[in-house]
């Protein structure tokens, strides 16, 4: 049947609407597809569901191909599986917890790694029901801090999360692989350039993890890659340290004054003024303090040294130090710690402690991989306005342990040796995870092998974000008037507008949308009487049908107006030839 828009549920907004930064966040609200209800909370309207309902059709199809079955579970999940596994405490803020009217806890999933390990612990208990891929696609809930960009990231979103069982890791390598075809495959289809990336798992667990960024100026997430093929989201980039160099001949460490010199810019500045050189900032090693909050709530220093001309990167430093919170030390801190001297820290200080042996505030003390044995800096002396130059690697200092929290920079070189990386931004539209055996484990799945023993399975995880492809999609495809939808993901097939004054254009307009429809197209009619012309093209261009029909002046001599809104163009056609035409 026909769609008329005089009784379809929409209503188009001239203008942009309160707090929308990006084109798809504008454009999806104005254009009828989706309506605000809270902050990163959306309706979804007839249109948004059609194109969302398009885009989960291509994903299901690519599923079914590469072997897995659709299954689906509640988003209201009980703690206990989360609290098995640990990740009802590693979540942290991100929960929606919730209580029944008995005082049991409850969460929105962010995630069913659990549901889907302990459905298939109450149903499998052999190898010989393995391979098993199975997957949902379903609304989860995330207590975003800051939601932002429409549907780029909100508090309720919907996603495709997928999970293979394998008795073995030649199993999960191959069902990995199957997954990760299929991804590509449906990115393809949807038209949309992808990067697969070296990720963190996170939360998540496991041992291998890849991310598919699009390349994006919107994206929240910046990652590298190389000529040579290297790519990695910075959260995994790694950095090789330089091999050891000698310092058999190296001079004395040595004390030297340097008032007023708290940063790294004005320490460089002294520095040349009074030693014998010309120092950069590189030259320098710069020590941070950082507190770290523990899941049970307890609160740590810790002090890592990294080279003076970068600074620490907040997402790698949340990898590294997780599931702690990571935050600067505050001054309340430091009055705790009076031999932390602020603007003055350093590994080494004349009486000879070294942090981390013998250190005299008792923290723990990191290094950079840069700063590796035999590299010599100017640094902090832990006494107000004295700083060290001549200091050791490896001879004056030693460290507790590396962590990579330096910032990465285009030029630096990919840990593979394929060159150097270059950074660009992009947003995750999908992400493949080995799991391993960490929530088979915690949740006791196991089954027999082929010996009769028991074997704990083996599991990968892979989800796609079915709402943020769609904001992508409307991103990437937009001009000044409207949306101009791809045509696999689009609304409606064509849009017919009857655009004359008179019963004529209407009449031939009813007809030639009943000639499409049962040409096999799927038509959206606006045969609103009483809308004028110029409304009903500035609707169509903003909703965003990639073909539109109209039918006006000359229709009684049949000729009608086709518009394809993806090149631009409009040109007059035969009516007797429109629907051919659009079939092709």
């Amino acid at each position: 049947m026909v769609t008329r828009l005089s009784n379809f549920f929409l209503r188009t907004l001239r203008e942009d609407p309160a707090g929308a930064e990006i084109a798809s966040h504008k454009l999806l609200i104005r254009a009828g597809y989706i309506r605000p209800q809270a902050a990163g909370i959306f309706a979804w309207l007839p249109l948004g569901l059609k194109v969302k309902a398009k885009i989960e059709t291509v994903i299901r199809e690519e599923m079914a191909a590469a072997g897995a079955q659709e299954v689906h579970f509640p988003a209201l999940m009980p703690r206990e599986p989360y609290q098995a596994t640990g990740r009802w405490d590693e979540y942290g803020d991100l929960l929606f917890r919730l209580q029944d009217r008995k005082g049991g806890d409850y969460l929105l999933a962010p995630t069913h790694e659990e549901a889907f390990t302990m459905l298939v612990k109450d149903m499998y208990s052999s190898y010989k029901d393995l391979p098993l891929t199975i997957y949902q696609i379903q609304d989860k809930y995330r207590d975003e801090a800051r939601p932002r960009a429409g549907l780029l990231r909100g508090r309720e979103f919907t996603m495709k999360d997928a999970y293979s069982f394998d008795a073995s890791d030649e199993g999960l390598e191959t069902s990995y692989m199957a997954q990760r075809d299929a991804y590509e495959r449906i990115f393809q289809r949807l038209g949309l350039e992808y990067a697969i990336v070296k990720a963190d798992a996170g939360a998540m667990g496991g041992s291998r993890s890849e991310e598919f960024l699009h390349p994006t100026p919107v994206g929240e997430d910046t990652f590298v890659r190389s000529a040579g093929g290297y790519a990695a989201n910075v959260e995994a980039f790694t950095t090789a340290a330089p091999a050891p160099a000698p310092f058999d001949d190296a001079p004395a460490a040595t004390i030297f004054d340097s008032p007023a010199t708290p940063t790294i810019e004005t320490l460089v500045a002294h520095s040349n003024a009074v030693l014998d050189g010309e120092y950069t900032a590189a030259d320098t090693l710069k020590n941070v303090v950082l507190a770290l909050t523990n899941l049970d709530g307890t609160r740590e220093l810790v002090v890592v040294g990294i080279p003076g001309d970068r600074e620490v990167d907040e997402k790698r430093a949340e990898v590294a130090f997780a599931p702690a919170e990571v935050s600067p030390a505050t001054d309340e801190d430091f009055a705790k710690h009076p031999l932390l001297v602020k603007g003055y820290i350093g590994p080494w200080s004349p009486e000879g402690a070294v942090l981390g042996e013998e250190s005299a505030t008792g923290i723990r003390y990191l290094l950079d991989p840069r700063v590796s044995e035999g590299t010599r800096w100017i640094t902090g002396a832990n006494v107000h306005e004295k700083h060290a130059h001549s200091v050791i690697a490896g001879r004056d200092f030693t460290a507790d342990g590396v962590v990579q929290i330096a910032n990465v920079r285009a030029g630096d070189p990919a840990p593979d040796g394929s060159g150097p990386v270059e950074l660009a931004r992009g947003m995750e539209i999908g992400h493949v995870f080995q799991l391993g055996r960490k929530y088979a484990e915690s949740l006791g799945l196991k089954v027999l092998d082929q010996n009769g023993k028991l074997v704990t399975v083996t599991m990968g995880s892979y989800g796609i974000g079915v709402t943020r492809i769609l904001a992508i999609i409307a991103e990437l495809n937009n001009d000044d008037k409207g949306l101009i939808w791809p045509a696999s993901v689009a609304p409606f097939d064509v849009h017919v507008v009857a655009a004359g004054r008179d019963q004529v254009a209407f009449d031939v307009a009813q007809q030639a949308a009943a000639d499409l429809e049962a040409a096999g197209l799927d038509v959206l009619y606006d045969d609103r009487p009483k809308v004028s012309p110029g409304v009903k093209f500035g609707d169509a261009e903003l909703v965003g049908i990639p073909r539109v029909l109209v039918i006006g002046r000359g229709a009684a001599e049949g000729q009608v107006e086709l518009w394809d809104r993806r090149t631009g163009e409009r040109e007059t056609i035969a009516l007797a030839d429109a629907v051919e035409r659009l079939r092709s």
